[in-house]
C-alpha cells in the first residue's frame, strides 16, 4: 500500500506560478512511476506529467515548456512546478503512484484567474 498526500494548490493569476508537492509513504520501494493528473469539471482525468525511477519524464503537450516534474527520492516526494499558468490549467490535480497497482492522492485544486 502507498499513501499520497498532496499540497500546494491554490488561486493564482494568469501567468503566475505554483508548485505542487506529493509525499508518498508506505511501500514506497515498490513505486515505478509517480505522476500528476488533472481533472476539470465535465472532463476526463488526464495525464499532466510523470517521472520514472530513473528520472525519465513525460509531459502532456499542453504543458510542455511550462511545467516541470521532479522527484526527491530521499524524501519520497514528487513536485510539479507550474509556470506561465493559463485559465485552462484550472482543475483538480491528483498525484499518482504506480506499483503493481495504482494509488491516488486526494487531489488539490488549482484555479487560474484572468
Amino acid at each position: 500500500q502507498v499513501q499520497l498526500v498532496e499540497s500546494g494548490g491554490g488561486l493564482v493569476q494568469v501567468g503566475g506560478s505554483l508548485r505542487l508537492s506529493c509525499a508518498a509513504s508506505g511501500s514506497t520501494f515498490s513505486i515505478n512511476f509517480m505522476g500528476w493528473y488533472r481533472q476539470a469539471p465535465g472532463t476526463q482525468r488526464e495525464l499532466v506529467a510523470r517521472i520514472s525511477n530513473d528520472g525519465t519524464t513525460n509531459y502532456a503537450d499542453s504543458v510542455k515548456g511550462r511545467f516541470t516534474i521532479s522527484r526527491d527520492n530521499a524524501k519520497n516526494t514528487v513536485y510539479l512546478q507550474m509556470n506561465s499558468l493559463k485559465p485552462e490549467d484550472t482543475a483538480v490535480y491528483y498525484c499518482n503512484a504506480r506499483t503493481f497497482g495504482s494509488y491516488w492522492g486526494q487531489g488539490t485544486q488549482v484555479t487560474v484567474s484572468s
